[in-house]
């Protein structure tokens, strides 16, 4: 469906070689091209999941749907833009838990009265987002309170929580796919054989997400390159970039696959691409850029979000786990979670650029 938007690769190469002063219209085609990449991405990583059940299949989806985001990350990361990365961080995960879970929860809702789901796996995921939030309180309360008494302590309590996090990350994937995988196992799709798609051979899903990921690298230093001059043209914060369009960007893949699961009724799949990529994200994503700053960049990153970023995080969580945390889901569920994520998209447009760091 979003192929004809390929028209748009050429487009912003052509723009980055040979009118990059036109730093929106880069920007604009960038972000356009982004979007069928991303479609591509997820369709491969969907096409693997078909073949290893509904929990490596949600990771799967996560991971490489993830790199998008990890790619752009790192992009900015290299070029110092320490604030757009973390609001890329905290937009990644409020986004895929209010506005990819709500769309998905919202189509299948329409088409199906009421789905099911194991309760159990998504509430093990909802606390592992809980453990995400004290894990960026902790660095923010350290920054007001300590930070002007002892300068590196923060830059130390960031490596360490970001250690911390990768440990309980790993310790995750063996609970979800060795010890406990019968939580995230799902049940067998209620669609009808001819509404299947045909499986894709393993040498073409591969293929095409090797390409995918190679472009996606590519547009994203474009993208990354115009951000700074376009926010400005616009009027919009960095800020709000980061949290929203950045992040909405590199989301693009859980977009088409969860809904695509939802309304396939395969609920347990379309959990665990949304509530399991903010997971992958908080406790993997974001951790690997606090140690890869250590090498990229003019200056290593820390994990001291701003409080606003830190609060959206926190109120996402909490109502995610509310809805999250029964087993069932309807169409009015998904209006709540794409209504929580419209208010924090207007307080966060309204709010004047801050300093993020």
């Amino acid at each position: 469906m979003l192929n004809w938007m390929l028209i748009f690769l050429p487009i912003a190469i052509l723009l980055e070689f040979f009118a990059a002063e036109q730093h929106l219209l880069v920007f604009l085609a960038a972000a356009l091209a982004i979007l069928p990449l991303a479609g591509w991405l997820g369709r491969a990583t969907e096409q693997l999941a078909e073949r290893s059940g509904e929990g490596v299949g949600g990771l799967l989806n996560a991971t490489f749907g993830n790199a998008t985001e990890l790619i752009i990350a790192l992009s900015a990361l290299r070029a110092g833009l320490h604030d757009v990365v973390k609001a890329s961080i905290v937009g990644s995960i409020v986004g895929n838990i209010l506005l990819v879970l709500g769309a998905a929860m919202l189509a299948g809702g329409l088409r199906h009265t009421e789905q099911q789901y194991n309760a159990s796996g998504a509430r093990s995921q909802a606390t592992l987002l809980t453990l995400a939030s004290i894990a960026l309180i902790l660095p923010a309360a350290y920054n007001a309170a300590i930070a002007a008494r002892a300068p590196s302590g923060l830059q130390s309590l960031s490596l360490y929580i970001a250690l911390v996090l990768l440990l309980v990350y790993g310790l995750f994937l063996v609970f979800s796919l060795v010890t406990h995988r019968n939580l995230f196992a799902g049940s067998p799709t209620t669609e009808q054989p001819h509404e299947q798609s045909a499986i894709w051979p393993m040498g073409k899903a591969l293929l095409v997400l090797g390409l995918a990921t190679v472009m996606i690298a590519w547009i994203s230093e474009i993208l990354v390159g115009a951000i700074g001059p376009s926010a400005r043209q616009l009027g919009l914060s960095n800020l709000f970039v980061g949290v929203f369009v950045v992040a909405i960007l590199g989301n693009a893949a859980e977009h088409a696959s969860a809904i695509s699961a939802a309304m396939k009724n395969r609920m347990d799949l379309s959990l665990s691409i949304a509530i399991g990529s903010s997971v992958q994200v908080a406790l993997f994503v974001a951790p690997v850029l606090v140690l890869a700053s250590q090498v990229l960049g003019p200056a290593p990153m820390d994990l001291a979000f701003s409080g606003g970023l830190v609060l959206s995080v926190l109120l996402a969580v909490l109502i995610t786990g509310q809805v999250a945390g029964d087993g069932r889901s309807d169409w009015l569920k998904g209006v709540q979670l794409l209504a929580v994520y419209l208010i924090l998209a207007l307080a966060f447009f309204f709010t004047p650029d801050p300093s993020i760091s």
